[in-house]
């Protein structure tokens, strides 16, 4: 389905470029149902060449080596058995490099995330690199007693801490925000309670794997729903916690409340919503006729 169906005309003055996406994932709410995803294999060897030769075709890696390594920290291990480290040798044949100033961190801002990088297509997430490109929205364990996959039952993140799934995805965000440089970007939810929260992969893996030496400004912004609830914001909640980390480990930040970019993708996701209509309307009064005169 297209975005753009529907939309008011007005908004389009605002130059947003909204495309089809095509990527994401979301490692804080991944739920297990049922077992391993039925043909695993052929899915993840099949993305780590659509990557590679489609999606960024810069890069050479061995797809092959890069399963075995994931297959054989997985199969081995009870379904609750599998910790960070047991990856290593899958991250070490899969090495990546991003651009500095595209980073792009984000929690409980999944769908305003999307239209963010869509708009911004420069912009580097997790989902964009290899690894998360390869195992998006997938799920998979072993069997205690077996080296094959279980496709019957696997068990939620919750019940225990070296889920075979947790484990990949806090190593590969760990590497994400290791490598993060320049300018980056954390798009927060205004309108949660703790749209910060030290139990989130933002707060619990990638914030301390900052490098404030490489890292020259973190840019919050926060953005709630457009009809509310407006519950935190950069002077209010647990984003001033959050500031206060940064400031205590030497970060220099800037914390916007009201980015008017991202008020524009939401009001193009939700053109009728009550929060849209300043926008449109402004646009409206605004003209659009050059002044005459010469050239």
């Amino acid at each position: 389905m297209d975005w753009w169906t529907g939309v008011n005309p007005a908004l389009w003055s605002c130059r947003i470029h909204i495309c089809v996406i095509v990527l994401s994932v979301c490692p804080e709410v991944l739920r297990s149902e049922g077992g391993t995803t039925p043909n695993l294999k052929h899915i993840v060897i099949g993305r780590c060449y659509s990557y590679i030769r489609l999606v960024n075709p810069t890069l050479s890696y061995d797809c092959e080596e890069i399963w075995r390594h994931f297959e054989a920290a997985v199969v081995p291990r009870p379904s609750c058995g599998v910790r960070v480290k047991d990856y290593r040798h899958m991250f070490h044949a899969m090495p990546q490099l991003w651009p500095c100033d595209q980073f792009l961190f984000w929690s409980k801002t999944r769908g305003v995330m999307h239209g963010y990088t869509t708009a911004f297509p420069r912009s580097w997430t997790l989902e964009r690199t290899l690894v998360g490109y390869m195992f998006n929205d997938l799920i998979w364990c072993g069997h205690e007693e077996d080296t094959a996959f279980n496709f019957h039952s696997c068990p939620k993140w919750s019940a225990c801490v070296h889920h075979p799934v947790y484990s990949l995805w806090r190593q590969a965000s760990q590497n994400f925000a290791e490598t993060a440089c320049g300018n980056i970007t954390v798009l927060l939810n205004g309108s949660l309670q703790e749209a910060f929260s030290r139990e989130s992969m933002f707060g619990s893996v990638e914030l301390d794997g900052l490098n404030p030496r490489m890292v020259h400004y973190v840019n919050i912004k926060v953005v709630s729903n457009l009809e509310g609830p407006f519950i935190e914001s950069c002077d209010r909640g647990s984003i001033v916690d959050l500031i206060h980390i940064l400031r205590s480990r030497g970060f220099r930040w800037t914390c916007a409340d009201d980015d008017l970019t991202l008020k524009v993708l939401q009001c193009v996701q939700n053109p009728r919503a009550s929060g849209c209509r300043a926008c449109a309307d402004s646009l409206k009064r605004t003209p659009t006729t050059p002044p005459s005169g010469g050239a």
